[in-house]
């Protein structure tokens, strides 16, 4: 299984923070000692990537009076982040013409993930999407791009969709069952994507469970769609990188990483999976719901 460089990118940066703030160093004093910009460091400690020598890492730990395993751990980190690099992750890249601004970190986490908990009020997520389901959504959204765009923009979700098929990958989706009763594209759509995704809940990575309409404690509600993101260990320092949270904006996306967001969001799915129908009573509305839709 490939991470991408993305979780050895996090790894590193919070390492580097760890030590710098140890010894009451500032970022801009940290970015003299390793010979590069305030803005540059600033990208290393917040795991985006941006270029970093195992010159500038000794100066670093130099600096940092790190011990001789926090050396090693760091420059462990940037040769996992080199290896990962060398391997051609970062699919994504060759659809940048088809993908919104900053989208690219969102895919870069969902690639890291060996376990993503989506909660959606409204809409299937992207990694469940038929494509003519996609395509009735694209057009909402952007009426003015042309068929080849729109294309493109399909191709992007199909391709995200092998992670489903990836040993060890796991996708929980929880959605209300205004998801699945919403005719995005008319009722011939939704009734196909209804039956889409009852097949794939057949998988043993995937599993879907509906919170239904007549549930009258309405959790999950208030907070709105979100996305959990868990990590695997780093395959050489085994270290762990904590969940990302994700919320998806019209005036922008937010990703969340303090502990204490993160806790709060997985007490939140944990809530909503109390009040969930159970897999396979899911099963059994989404195909009375697509008999409907027919």
């Amino acid at each position: 299984m490939t991470t991408g460089s993305t979780l050895p990118r996090r790894a590193l940066g919070r390492q580097l923070r760890k030590l710098r703030e140890r010894n009451s160093i500032t970022q801009s004093a940290a970015s003299r000692i390793a010979e590069t910009s305030p803005q540059s460091y600033g990208r290393l400690e917040d795991g985006r990537q941006t270029k970093v020598t195992d010159l500038a890492l000794n100066a670093l730990a130099n600096a940092y009076g790190a011990t001789d395993s926090e050396r090693r751990l760091l420059l462990g980190l940037a040769q996992e982040i080199r290896s990962a690099a060398a391997s051609g992750s970062g699919w994504w890249r060759t659809y940048a013409d088809a993908i919104a601004e900053g989208f690219d970190h969102y895919l870069a986490l969902e690639e890291a993930a060996n376990w993503v908990t989506s909660w959606q009020t409204a809409v299937v997520p992207g990694l469940l999407q038929t494509r003519e389901y996609r395509r009735a959504l694209t057009w909402a959204a952007f009426p003015d791009r042309s068929p080849d765009e729109v294309e493109r923009i399909l191709d992007v979700v199909q391709r995200r969709q092998d992670l489903l098929h990836r040993e060890g990958f796991r996708f929980e989706a929880l959605l209300s069952e205004a998801v699945v009763r919403y005719r995005v594209g008319g009722p011939s759509v939704m009734s196909d994507q209804a039956r889409a995704l009852i097949a794939q809940s057949e998988d043993d990575g995937v599993e879907i469970r509906i919170v239904p309409s007549s549930e009258q404690y309405p959790v999950g509600l208030v907070a709105g769609s979100f996305v959990l993101f868990s990590f695997p260990l780093l395959p050489t320092s085994k270290l762990q990188e904590p969940p990302v949270v994700y919320k998806e904006g019209l005036a922008g996306d937010l990703y969340m990483e303090r502990d204490i967001e993160v806790e709060r969001f997985s007490d939140e799915a944990r809530r909503i999976r109390h009040v969930a129908l159970s897999p396979t009573a899911s099963r059994d509305l989404m195909l009375r719901v697509s008999k409907e839709h027919r």
